[in-house]
């Protein structure tokens, strides 16, 4: 990584830098753009997913949600639904907090019981997120590349 930071670091600053946004609503509906922001901006990194959460989750891979997933892990899980005038399964993701926690971006940034996300209320009519599973942070950082970011 940019600086040799442990992998212990590089989680710990992407959740302070997720939880410094929480309540901001800059991030509604760019759930995935969020977490790698969290990621990249946090430790100087740029790193390498799909275009979508759901493309990220089958590119990853997911673990099957049982009991408390790891810090830093991503979590995903499986949404339908219109982003603009598209209507796709784009998936939903946030970052594990250890404990049975998730911050996330839905309509703001915030953090919430795993199970809770389920019963998020999405716009439009469209169901909520169900659980898909979840992807060690290694899996994340594996292509990383060193990158200074500018505000923006």
């Amino acid at each position: 990584m940019a600086d040799e930071a442990s992998q212990a670091e590089l989680v710990e600053r992407a959740i302070a830098w997720a939880l410094a946004r929480r309540g901001s609503p800059d991030y509604a509906g760019r759930c995935l753009a969020f977490v790698e922001d969290a990621y990249e901006r946090a430790n100087r990194i740029e790193v390498f997913g799909g275009a979508s959460a759901a493309e990220s989750a089958a590119l990853y891979g997911t673990r099957p949600i049982e009991g408390d997933v790891p810090r830093g892990a991503l979590v995903f899980f499986a949404w339908r639904g219109a982003i603009g005038d598209e209507v796709a399964e784009w998936g939903h993701v946030g970052i594990s907090l250890g404990d049975g926690a998730v911050v996330h971006a839905w309509d703001e940034v915030r953090v919430d019981p795993l199970e809770a996300v389920a019963a998020l209320p999405s716009s439009s009519g469209w169901p909520a997120p169900r659980p898909l599973g979840w992807t060690a942070v290694e899996r994340l950082l594996a292509d990383a590349r060193p990158r200074e970011w500018t505000r923006g």
